[in-house]
């Protein structure tokens, strides 16, 4: 419910003076959109950062001997 509401109230903020109605369908429409896609999103980024951790594991550390001070 709050969702809905502050999503039809940013809409009304971004479509500007006038356009009351047309804002608060779009707010409502985009806070729609991003319950749907919010989980796919999630997943993708919690399969990116453990797909760069296994990587980093494999390499190593990631630092050569040339990178160490001397």
């Amino acid at each position: 419910m709050l969702g809905k509401l502050a999503g039809a109230w940013l809409g009304e903020k971004l479509a500007g003076p006038n356009r009351g109605t047309k804002g608060a369908i779009i707010g409502y429409g985009a806070a729609a959109l991003a319950r749907r896609s919010f989980p796919a999103l999630a997943a993708i980024t919690l399969g990116g950062w453990a797909f760069r951790k296994f990587r980093d594991r494999r390499r190593g550390d990631g630092y050569s001997s040339e990178a160490s001070p001397s």
